[in-house]
This record gives C-alpha cells, sequence and structure tokens, in this order.
C-alpha cells in the first residue's frame, strides 16, 4: 500500500474512533435510562466487556502507523510528535495486559498518560490546522505544522493520535462502569 492509501485509511480510522467514542457515550447515556434487561443495557454491558481489547487494538494500530510515518514514509517526527508517542506506546502493552487480565481499574494508569497525549495531540492538531501560529516546540529540522498527511481536508496525523486518544479514554471509563454492577446506572 503506498503512503497516500495508507493516510486516507488511517484518516477513516480515526474518524471511525471518534465515531464509536461519540457512540459509546451516546449508548451509555441511553442505558443510563433503560431498565437492566433492555437491548440498550445488554449492548453496553457487552461493550463494556470487549472495551480494553477495543482500546488495546486502537493503541497498537496507532503505534504502527505511527512508525510507518516515520521508518518506511520516512516523514521527520517533530518533538510534539514524540511526546504523543511517548504518552501512546506504553499504551499498547499496558492495555493488553489489563485486557488479559480484565482490569477494570485500568483507567487509574491509562487515563493519565492518554489525557497528556490528548494535550499535546489537541495542540498540534490546532497547529496542522492553523500553520502561521508559532510554538516553542518547533524547529526548521523538526516542523510541526508541516502536514505530511491532510485527508479530507482536515485529518492530519496529530488529528488521528487525538482520535485514538479519545477512543481509549472512552473505553478505559466504560470498562471501569463495569465494575459498578450495571454498567450505565447510577444507583437508585
Amino acid at each position: 500500500m503506498d503512503t497516500p492509501t495508507f493516510s486516507l485509511f488511517f484518516a477513516v480510522l480515526a474518524l471511525a474512533c471518534l465515531a464509536g467514542a461519540l457512540g459509546a457515550m451516546g449508548l451509555a447515556l441511553a442505558a443510563r435510562r433503560r431498565p437492566a434487561g433492555s437491548a440498550l443495557a445488554g449492548a453496553y454491558d457487552d461493550l463494556a466487556a470487549s472495551a480494553l481489547w477495543l482500546g488495546f487494538v486502537v493503541a497498537l494500530v496507532t503505534t504502527l502507523g505511527s512508525l510507518y510515518y516515520s521508518e518506511v514514509a520516512h516523514f521527520v517526527p517533530c518533538k510534539l510528535c514524540w511526546y504523543q508517542r511517548i504518552a501512546m506506546y506504553p499504551l499498547t502493552l499496558t492495555l493488553l495486559v489489563s485486557a488479559v487480565r480484565r482490569d477494570r481499574t485500568v483507567w487509574t494508569y491509562v487515563a493519565p498518560p492518554a489525557l497528556i497525549g490528548l494535550g499535546f495531540a489537541a495542540y498540534h492538531t490546532q497547529l496542522q490546522a492553523f500553520p502561521g501560529h508559532h510554538t516553542p516546540f518547533c524547529t526548521v529540522a523538526e516542523p510541526c505544522t508541516v502536514r505530511y498527511v491532510w485527508e479530507l481536508g482536515f485529518v492530519s496525523i496529530p488529528f488521528m493520535a487525538m482520535a485514538a486518544f479519545v477512543f481509549i479514554l472512552t473505553m478505559v471509563f466504560v470498562a471501569r462502569s463495569a465494575d459498578r454492577g450495571h454498567p450505565a446506572r447510577s444507583p437508585s
């Protein structure tokens, strides 16, 4: 697969991550208002049961994608890219171990680096969207504002990372909710 095709594929995956996160949030809200045996509550229970595996798959694909861009496509990662990688790469192993162990408390050690990575990705996304802004992170050798990928008129590499962090955070909190009796319910 060539780099433009790969980039379009990853752009679609990023949008799917955002749609999946929004869908999971909507399902959580809808299931909260339905009786325990309802189809919505059952769908949320199913999602909660597989949430850590879904988070792991997204972290793995994100990690492999970033390695493709730097090692195969030879895109030079800037400092902001490295900070996002530093936040994402360990999540792959952490989410794998937590999924295997069914550790629903993983949110306590996944949320902090994922939130930090999300912050860097959001900042970097706006730099790519508005390249006239200057930042102390950018250098001539490692420019933060160069759009190596700009699919669908707005999807850049940091946007893809941002979508992955949002999805992973959503999944660890969905998994966390499974520990509280009925996943989408507050106590009556």
